[in-house]
């Protein structure tokens, strides 16, 4: 599939509708641009868009949150 779409004064580009649909794209979404030997590859971002999700689940923990912080933060006065 060859689309095309022009560079605007901002240097913006739209991705094409079917693009956008096929790979799931919405406002916020993250796109990686590479060069690589005078070919530009733009692919869909890895990482989550939402900055909560970015933090979500890093930290594992072998027991209950409601224990964890009992014994961080010591008890509720």
């Amino acid at each position: 599939m060859t689309l095309k779409s022009a560079v605007s004064e901002k240097g913006q580009v739209t991705i094409p509708k079917p693009i956008r649909d096929r790979l799931g794209l919405k406002a916020g979404s993250i796109i990686e641009f590479k060069l690589r030997g005078g070919v530009l590859l733009v692919r869909k971002g890895s990482g989550p868009e939402d900055p909560l999700e970015q933090v979500t689940g890093i930290v594992e923990l072998e027991m209950p949150v409601d224990r964890y912080l009992y014994l961080s933060r010591g008890p509720v006065e």
